[in-house]
């Protein structure tokens, strides 16, 4: 029997000559701004503005501002500092493990894929900093000072602290990877432009010459960083949700938190991956460049890592009743069907239920629908987050001290500001900046002379 496989779609659609990819790229760089891109800036501006007086204020008045009471200590500052970690996970695992593995559909995505990491990574790192209360006091202190400092060390057993260095060398090791993509299409812009522009994207591409020596260097150093990067995809995750499975706290105390936060981190950063990239095509017409068949590929890894997080909740339900372990067995009926079982299960619906619609080939190819479950994804990983922290923490040993946690003012503008901060970043990058690598992308792409040929 012959079996006869099916033509791929290509990648890049529109049939695309290597100097319409300069084009259609650059013109968003070079052009005015448009009249969507100009609406989201002030949109996201407007928010970061709003958002700074509640942080201003948490600032000036102390943390107290926020709705943390005795026995709930952690809540939206813990919640939203793992959803932001979590969310610049797909950056590199597009960037860094895809290309390891020569997956060639992340050509269009991975550029705008890094940005949203390092952005994310930024609003991360906020949220600890600002629940030490009087950063400019002493937010110095996490780092392992030399004695001419003083005595006072940090507690390199903490995991808290671990957080510091594991999201300190992603972040560097992120921005190192992302700038060094840009650096030949930065090349390509001055080399169009004149003027001031031409100075300034000559001074940011770094005398880039296009040599093949230069090209070699690039690549190999690309492959370098892709391998140091690799590894961070399954340790900053691990190392964050020590920051929880090191404690004796029925709900936390479980060694099942690191691939299930890794699988939640790479299910969240594909999501919003998802919404900015539908945002992107439409709004700068690269609909040849990011396809379906990009959207698609996105929402099937989306389909796999939803469905280990289902598994992940599952499991920690029957480890909790095999145990025996009385408190364990609270701690999960509690949250099933205690105060805050609506949080709980909008985290089931959000992330276990609605991935499985993309089994369907019309909803997976489906931008309409894709866009919207994308953000549903996120707004359940945001209560998954919310769901460890608060109902392992607010009903304890002692009844007498069980609390509810309610968010205050302040608490939601804080994270409004985060949100505010991550768009204004990201849509002045896109503007900016080439927001697909054009280098990279020319490769997949016939060149105009084969074209006329045929």
């Amino acid at each position: 029997m012959q079996v006869t496989s099916s033509v791929r779609e290509p990648l890049i659609t529109g049939g695309k000559t290597l100097k319409d990819v300069t084009h259609d790229v650059s013109r968003q760089v070079e052009g005015k701004p448009t009249l969507g891109w100009i609406l989201g800036l002030l949109v996201a501006v407007g928010v970061l503005l709003l958002g700074s007086l509640a942080l201003v204020a948490t600032l000036w008045e102390g943390i107290g501002m926020w709705g943390l009471n005795k026995t709930v200590g952690w809540a939206w500052d813990i919640t939203n500092f793992v959803w932001w970690v979590g969310i610049g996970h797909a950056g590199t695992l597009i960037s860094a493990v895809l290309l390891l593995f020569r997956q060639k559909w992340r050509m269009a995505i991975n550029r705008a894929a890094e940005a949203m990491t390092i952005f994310a990574v930024i609003c991360a790192a906020m949220f600890p900093v600002i629940h030490m209360g009087r950063p400019w006091l002493g937010a110095y202190w996490a780092l392992p000072l030399p004695n001419t400092f003083g005595s006072l060390w940090v507690n390199f057993n903490s995991p808290l602290l671990w957080d510091v260095f594991a999201i300190s060398t992603y972040f560097s090791v992120s921005l190192v990877f992302w700038y060094i993509g840009l650096i030949p299409d930065f090349a390509t812009i001055r080399d169009r432009a004149t003027g001031l522009r031409r100075t300034i994207y000559g001074a940011l591409s770094f005398g880039w010459d296009g040599a093949a020596k230069t090209w070699s260097r690039y690549e190999s150093v690309a492959l370098i960083l892709a391998g140091l990067a690799t590894p961070l995809v399954l340790s900053v995750h691990t190392i964050v949700s020590f920051d929880f499975a090191t404690s004796v706290i029925p709900g936390w105390h479980t060694t099942i938190f690191p691939p299930y936060f890794v699988a939640g981190a790479i299910f969240s950063g594909f999501a919003m991956v998802l919404t900015l990239m539908i945002i992107t095509r439409k709004l700068f017409k690269l609909e040849d460049y990011i396809t379906i068949g990009h959207i698609e590929l996105m929402n099937i890894v989306i389909i796999i890592t939803g469905s280990i997080v289902g598994i992940a909740y599952i499991t920690e339900f029957f480890i909790a009743w095999y145990s025996g372990v009385a408190a364990e067995q609270y701690a999960f009926m509690n949250r099933a069907f205690g105060p805050y079982a609506w949080a709980y299960w909008s985290m089931m619906t959000c992330n276990v239920i609605s991935p499985q619609l993309f089994w369907f080939k019309k909803i997976r190819t489906s931008i309409v629908a894709t866009f919207a479950l994308s953000i549903v994804v996120n707004i359940g990983m945001w209560f998954e987050r919310f769901v460890i922290i608060v109902t392992s923490l607010h009903r304890d040993y002692l009844p007498s001290s069980w609390a509810m946690f309610y968010p205050t003012i302040s608490d939601v503008g804080v994270y409004l500001f985060t949100f505010g901060l991550f768009f204004t970043l990201f849509l002045l990058f896109a503007k900016f900046f080439p927001v697909i690598n054009m280098a990279e992308v020319k490769s997949i792409v016939k060149s105009s002379s084969e074209k006329v040929n045929k």
